[in-house]
């Protein structure tokens, strides 16, 4: 994997996990709005039938129950008849909606932990009062705003589930609540249900959702890294001459590019040389296109080899022509390189029997260096290399020449 691969890796594998937490969060959420439609569902029901109860109970007029420790008669329940004694001597107490309705509650409170509370905004009975959330759900019902209310709310040990429905007048409420002014049809309060709400984690999503985030980032890495090396392969590829194996002309011109540019803006020395085998088209004439094909790729290589520093440079500049980056290098040492490289490919000792000035391989090498002159471009800077390589072959080939980069000269 390479440094220009690793962020776009890094951001498909981001890219991944946030598109898995997104799918784990849109999961435990929809969840958790189940359980919350559960217990919508459960509370309605709840209501309903207390509701039906107190119904039946009205369309009763009340039923009569023994008077108990637990049963006492209904101090605010003002009808005829509300205490009587039968035959047998058994007092009885009349139990209307509302009494039966807190009977009921007192129940359910002991036996499921379930709390419905009878309320209004006009109690006849104190303790019939609204709590702060009721008050609020039963002024939204007097004005029409909702018909339901629900809410959560958390009593410092368990999530509490809280529901509200209104109680409308009938005819048979008036028989208790005309005198309060209410008329058939009028809200005159609500019967709240209250019960612990338990939001259970799905951990089989939230697991299958890690596995998948793990084994989706680690497939990413994978074969990321796979592509990236196989980019990376089609890109060295492409940079790289087929024959010599060495960088092309393409390449060398982004780098001496790069190179140029930096070299104008730190004002640090920048030579180029350019270096030619010596009558070449002969050497193919005489030995054939495949002798002159091993030829460059010897060549090539040699002088890739005398160049140790990182930052220097040998590519292929067309034909028979090799262009050289060297950063840095001040003339002395450009022509120190030079003459450093002619002397060793003449040393490889490939014949060349048509050759005008050597029984061997040589080459003339034309060096010129620039200083970050602010007046040269890069055009200017290789046409000083040029000439200089046009007078080394001017000169009887196989040495090396320098010219120096300046504007004047040009």
């Amino acid at each position: 994997m390479t440094n220009k691969s690793k962020p776009y890796i890094a951001g498909s594998i981001i890219a991944w996990l946030i598109i898995i937490f997104i799918s784990a969060f849109w999961n435990v959420s929809q969840v958790h709005k189940s359980q919350s439609e559960i217990y919508l569902d459960n509370a309605r029901s709840l209501f309903n039938l207390i509701v039906t109860t107190r119904e039946w109970n009205s369309q009763l007029g009340g039923v009569y129950a023994p008077i108990t420790d637990k049963i006492q008669p209904n101090l605010y329940l003002d009808v005829p008849n509300r205490d009587i004694t039968t035959i047998n001597g058994e007092k009885l107490t009349l139990i209307n909606p509302a009494y039966m309705t807190r009977l009921i509650a007192e129940l359910a409170n002991e036996r499921d932990n379930v709390k419905f509370h009878l309320t209004s905004l006009k109690p006849i009975r104190p303790a019939n009062a609204p709590e702060a959330w009721e008050a609020v759900a039963l002024e939204s019902f007097e004005k029409g705003r909702q018909q339901e209310y629900f809410e959560y709310s958390d009593n410092g040990k368990t999530a509490i589930f809280r529901y509200m429905a209104p109680l409308v007048t009938q005819q048979s409420c008036l028989k208790c609540h005309e005198k309060q002014g209410y008329q058939v049809g009028d809200i005159r309060g609500g019967i709240s249900v209250s019960f612990p709400a338990t939001f259970t984690t799905p951990w089989i999503l939230v697991i299958s959702h890690t596995l998948i985030a793990i084994l989706g980032s680690i497939v990413i890495f994978k074969y990321g890294s796979k592509l990236a090396n196989t980019m990376q392969g089609l890109e060295n590829l492409s940079n790289l001459d087929g024959l010599t194996l060495i960088p092309n002309r393409r390449y060398f011109d982004e780098y001496i590019k790069r190179e140029f540019l930096h070299s104008k803006r730190n004002k640090t020395p920048l030579s180029i040389a350019i270096c030619d085998i010596d009558n070449f088209k002969l050497y193919n004439d005489s030995y054939g296109h495949p002798a002159g094909d091993e030829c460059l790729k010897e060549v090539a290589q040699t002088i890739s080899s005398i160049l140790k520093r990182p930052n220097d440079l040998v590519a292929r500049y067309g034909g028979e022509e090799f262009g050289i980056v060297l950063p840095y290098t001040q003339i002395e040492g450009a022509l120190v390189i030079g003459n450093l490289l002619r002397t060793k490919i003449e040393s490889l000792g490939l014949p060349h029997k048509a050759s005008q000035v050597s029984n061997y391989v040589t080459v003339s090498i034309g060096i010129t260096t620039y200083f970050g002159d602010d007046d040269m471009d890069l055009n200017n800077l290789l046409n000083f290399a040029d000439q200089s390589l046009y007078k080394v072959k001017s000169n009887g080939k196989n040495h090396v020449e320098h010219i120096a980069a300046t504007v004047n000269k040009l």
